[in-house]
């Protein structure tokens, strides 16, 4: 089990809102293509895991094997 002081809140990241506040803060995506959505999510993405736009990180296939059923 993990020791309680070891995951802390990062509460300086945050702002105390009102709903009104929050509401219109909130991107609505609706509007945009689908184009420019798979955009935005891969940008997103990049933040998120820390990797380069313009050099992802590939996928190690050495972790998987397809193997077939045997019947």
């Amino acid at each position: 089990m993990a020791a309680p002081n070891k995951y802390r809140m990062d509460k300086t990241a945050f702002k105390v809102q009102t709903f009104e506040e929050a509401d219109d803060a909130m991107q609505d995506y609706s509007s945009y293509s689908m184009q420019e959505r798979l955009r935005i999510y891969w940008y997103l993405t990049s933040i998120a895991y820390k990797f380069d736009l313009d050099n992802p990180p590939r996928m190690d296939k050495t972790v998987f094997r397809i193997k077939k059923h045997e019947s």
